[in-house]
């Protein structure tokens, strides 16, 4: 029987858990999962005692890739994302940390927030303390680790053959892509990453682009085979709709496939999918772009290993979006209602 995302969780056990992932998809998820923290005002009975953030670092376009190449540091909008999301007073620092500069000579284009964890990173003379820093000034719910402190960049072989680099390349392609790789390739995770996967109850990974927010954590040495190890409930959030680049015509299988071909094999117990239909309007809009709703083959799903769990999540507002707190319950429903955790493999 598939959950469904309006059905509230048992509050028998407290959680700790890990989100994966990159861009706004990730901030999404952790928009909801904010309101069950422990320490949060809004949790009527908390389910969640650690709350973990793990955030891809191979942007490299925009604000946070003029800063990366002009400051040597790691590109800080995926994790500006997740600091506004999971920020006390969302609202005010929203439109604080995502202000842009529209003038100014040098200043053009930049996010205050990516300005500021880059100043927060000269003055400590390190990232993740600059993000954690910044953590403490916003009184955030939950914590905020780099998937990586290196400086890598990405690399695809296409199926023709041919390869491309940078990840504004990878997301433009035409061609299918056949194998993501980062560089370098033996870049290694922060221990308090490693820990926090091994010790959950619940690991998640997505929604995101799936090329360039959510395989490249997957890359990085050692994450996979935590993930694997650990016992937690392991759930992919599958996306809403194809990229015209990336993921074109890919169904949620072909989804699954990738992701467990880059990881070794399949990572997941669940993978949730939405059932809620796009309106004609907004089908149309993405029509032009090349995309369109990714389409739920359950039993190619199921063959893969993972169970689908359907729900309706899906929000309008301009562009297509995971209603935050119907996906967080529904993510919470599932861990709490295993009847145990995965053995480790």
């Amino acid at each position: 029987m598939t959950p469904q995302s309006g059905s509230e969780p048992s509050p028998s056990r407290k959680l700790r858990v890990v989100a994966i992932g990159g861009g706004t998809g990730l901030a999404a998820l952790l928009r909801g999962l904010k309101r069950h923290v422990a320490d949060s005002p809004s949790a009527g009975q908390p389910l969640i005692s650690q709350l973990t953030a793990i955030v891809t670092v191979t942007d490299e376009g925009g604000s946070s890739g003029r800063l990366r190449r002009d400051f040597r540091i790691l590109p800080p909008g995926d994790i500006r994302n997740c600091l506004v999301a999971l920020a006390e007073d969302e609202k005010l620092i929203t439109r604080l940390l995502n202000y842009r500069f529209a003038a100014g000579y040098g200043l053009r284009g930049h996010n205050f927030g990516n300005l500021l964890l880059t100043a927060l990173t000269h003055l400590t003379g390190d990232f993740t303390k600059a993000v954690r820093v910044t953590s403490e000034i916003l009184a955030v719910r939950g914590e905020i680790f780099p998937s990586t402190l290196s400086d890598v960049r990405l690399r695809a072989r296409l199926a023709t053959g041919r390869h491309v680099a940078g990840e504004s390349p990878i997301n433009k392609t035409r061609s299918p892509i056949a194998r993501l790789a980062i560089v370098p390739a033996n870049c290694r995770p922060l221990p308090e990453t490693l820990a926090r996967i091994a010790e959950a109850d619940l690991i998640t990974l997505g929604p995101g682009s799936l090329y360039t927010s959510l395989i490249p954590n997957l890359l990085v040495r050692g994450i996979a085979r935590e993930i694997r190890r650990a016992k937690a409930v392991k759930i992919y959030i599958g996306n809403l709709m194809t990229q015209p680049g990336e993921t074109r015509s890919y169904t949620a299988s072909a989804h699954v496939r990738a992701l467990t071909e880059h990881a070794g094999g399949n990572l997941f117990d669940y993978v949730i999918l939405n059932t809620k239909p796009l309106s004609r309007a907004l089908r149309r809009r993405y029509a032009t772009e090349h995309a369109e709703p990714v389409a739920n083959d359950l039993e190619a799903v199921r063959k893969l290993g993972p169970a689908p769990a359907t729900a309706p999540l899906l929000v309008e507002d301009r562009v297509a979006r995971h209603d935050s707190a119907a996906l967080a319950r529904l993510v919470l429903t599932l861990a709490v209602r295993a009847p145990t955790r995965r053995s480790a493999g």
